[in-house]
C-alpha cells in the first residue's frame, strides 16, 4: 500500500525547550522529530498520537499536544518516493508539538530509529536533516509564547 502524502511533524519538547530527536534507522546520521503519514480515516491529531506512541513509546494523551494549525509542503526526497503512488513528488506536513514535563526516556522502534537524544532547541534545529523540521524547531519559542498568551500563530 502506498503512503499518503499527508503527514504530521511532532516536535516533542520540555518547558525549557529541550527537544527530542530521533536518528533514522534507514539513514544513519539523519536526525528528526517524530513524523509519519496519515492512515485512511485518521485525523491529523490521531496520526500525531499514533506516531508518538510508535516512535517513542510515549502516550501523547498524557501530555500537552498542540496543533499549530500550520502546514508545510515539501518535495519528497527521491530515495523515499518509492513509498508513494507513482507520480507523487510532494508531501503536506502538519505541525504539532508535545510538551512533556522533563527529558523522558523513550522506547524506540528499532525498525525506524537507532538512537534518541534531547538537545536545547538551537542545537536540535542545527542537527535535523529536514529544512521543515529545522524551521519548525526555530519557531518553537515564539509560537509557544503565542499559544501560552492565548494567541496561536
Amino acid at each position: 500500500m502506498s503512503k499518503t502524502p499527508i503527514s504530521v511533524l511532532v516536535v516533542i519538547h520540555t518547558p525549557d525547550l529541550q527537544v527530542l530527536l530521533l536518528e533514522r534507522a534507514d539513514h544513519p546520521g539523519y536526525w528528526q522529530s517524530v513524523t509519519g503519514s496519515c492512515e485512511p480515516g485518521e485525523s491529523l491529531a490521531q496520526t500525531a498520537i499514533r506516531e508518538v506512541a510508535e516512535e517513542t513509546g510515549l502516550d501523547a494523551n498524557q501530555y500537552a499536544l498542540t496543533d499549530w494549525h500550520f502546514q508545510q509542503d515539501f518535495e519528497i526526497y527521491e530515495k523515499w518516493r518509492h513509498r508513494y503512488a507513482p507520480g507523487v513528488t510532494h508531501n503536506t506536513e502538519h505541525v504539532f508539538s508535545l510538551r512533556v514535563p522533563t527529558c523522558l526516556p523513550v522506547t524506540l522502534s528499532p525498525r525506524e530509529h537507532l538512537n534518541a537524544c534531547w538537545l536545547p532547541w538551537e542545537q536540535a534545529a542545527e542537527k535535523v536533516f529536514s529544512w521543515t523540521n529545522a524551521a519548525t524547531i526555530k519557531q518553537l519559542p515564539e509560537l509557544l509564547s503565542g499559544f501560552e498568551a492565548g494567541n496561536p500563530g
